[in-house]
Formats: C-alpha cells, structure tokens, sequence
C-alpha cells in the first residue's frame, strides 16, 4: 500500500474517530461510584456522600443540555453535598450568565448543600466574579481561596493554580478541628497543599478526554497530567480528579467518557 493510501486511511479513521467522540462519547454520561477510605476521615462521617460535578464547560446549547443531564444525575443521587470544582463555563461571553443560571437552578433543591471553586476557565474573556451573583442567588457557596463549614466539615476552596491566582498556605490556616475536603480545580497541584486535609478532589484533566488501546493518552491539561482520573490514595493529600462531564479543545471524547462522580467517603481501616 502506498504512503499516500495509508495517509488516506489514517485521515480518515481519525476524522471518524473524532466524529463519533461529538456524537456519541461526549454524550454518554457515567457515573463513577467509588468508595474512598481516607485516614483523616472520622468515623462519625462514615458513609458520607459527595456527587462532583466538574468541568461542565458550558458554551453552547450542546454543551449545556449534557450539562443539565449531569446536574439531574447527581440529584438523584440524593448526595449529602454536590461539589462544582471548577471550569464551570468554557469562555465568558454575554449569554453564559443566563445558561449558568438555567443549568444549575435544580440545585436549589439541595438547600444549600452545594459548593463551588473556579477553574481556569473562569478567567476567559471574564472573571470568576462574574459567578459570584449567579451563584449567590442559587444558595451555592462560591469558595476563593477560602473555607465554609457544613455537615462538620471545612470544605477548602482553592482559587486556580493554572492562573497564579491560589493561595493554598494562607486558606489552609483557617482549618481548625474538624475534617477537611479541599476542592482545587488542578490536580497536580496536590504537593503545594498544606498537610490537614482528609481529600482534595479536582477536575481540569478531562482524564486525558481521548484514550486508546494500552492506555495511550496524547492529551494533557497543563497540571492535569500527573493525575489524570480516579482516586490516587498515594498522592501528598489523597486525592480524587474527575474526568469532567464537558470538553476542552475538540467537543469530541474517545475511550473517556464524561462522569458524575458520587463519592462514599469512610475512615481508613488500621
């Protein structure tokens, strides 16, 4: 076979490939239910549960109708806490104000058990200040290099790391006695993260978004690529990264399907 038929055939599987990631994989939502046993976690929250919802990067009517799929999921999941860590929008322009709005307004059924942190997204063409009132106004509590107690738990907000814009020493002084979940939108962060808290959970990698046979992975987010997806309980603080329910780049995925993650959190035996 000549070079020039086997260019033709690897255009073409490639066009093929990403066509079916827009149409089909990007659409196919999961949900990863993982049980994480973490040693700083007290035996009185045993069995608590966390639905994470990252990365939905809403810039279209595509976008925000598997956006509002992933929001419906973690609902009837009846989580004790949804977490939004980060990349809520793709890019800001006009219009994202009222899709935010339209997506997340089902939240307000958790009564405030929600909590968000902004990702590097949140800084195109706009600023995460923009979120602050959207999110106000849903009883979400928007987290900016600061803590918020809910359930018995500090729950860290770490500002995006990708934009200079975290100060994980200083929020992490606010942690007293109680357990600690730290939501930081790029997981290869984990090593600056002061000591105290039981799990960081992140997004930002899309868990690589295409994947082939062996594992082969030809696309990492800058600090998404130490870890790219599920629970790492070996890292500096354990930590959990979603593969996100949007795309990054190509609205296309492959071998890497968009999750909801529902999260059981336990004390880790000896």
């Amino acid at each position: 076979m000549r070079l020039r038929d086997l260019a033709f055939l690897a255009g073409t599987a490639g066009a093929a490939m990403l066509t079916y990631g827009v149409l089909v994989e990007s659409k196919n939502l999961v949900v990863e239910r993982h049980t994480l046993p973490l040693p700083l976690w007290p035996e009185r929250l045993r069995g608590y549960r966390i639905a994470v919802l990252s990365d939905l990067h809403i810039r279209d009517p595509w976008s925000l109708e598997v956006a509002k799929r992933a929001v419906a999921i973690a609902l009837d999941e009846s989580p004790d806490m949804i977490v939004l860590p980060g990349d809520l929008v793709a890019y800001w322009k006009p219009e994202m104000a009222q899709m935010v709005g339209d997506c997340l307004e089902p939240l307000l059924l958790m009564e405030g058990k929600v909590v968000a942190v902004p990702g590097n997204h949140e800084y195109l063409a706009g600023d995460p200040s923009l979120l602050a009132p959207i999110l106000s106004e849903l009883n979400i509590r928007f987290l900016r290099n600061e803590t918020w107690r809910a359930d018995g738990i500090t729950w860290v907000g770490i500002d995006s790391a990708v934009k200079a814009m975290d100060r994980p020493q200083d929020t992490m002084l606010e942690v007293r006695d109680e357990p600690a979940i730290c939501l930081w939108h790029e997981p290869d962060a984990v090593g600056r993260l002061p000591s105290g808290c039981a799990l960081q959970i992140s997004g930002h990698s899309h868990g690589g978004q295409f994947r082939f046979p062996g594992g082969f992975t030809p696309m990492y987010t800058y600090m998404g690529k130490l870890y790219p997806r599920g629970f790492y309980p070996d890292a500096p603080t354990p930590l959990y990264v979603s593969r996100g329910v949007g795309t990054t780049g190509p609205p296309s995925r492959f071998m890497c399907p968009p999750e909801v993650s529902l999260l059981t959190l336990e004390p880790a035996s000896g």
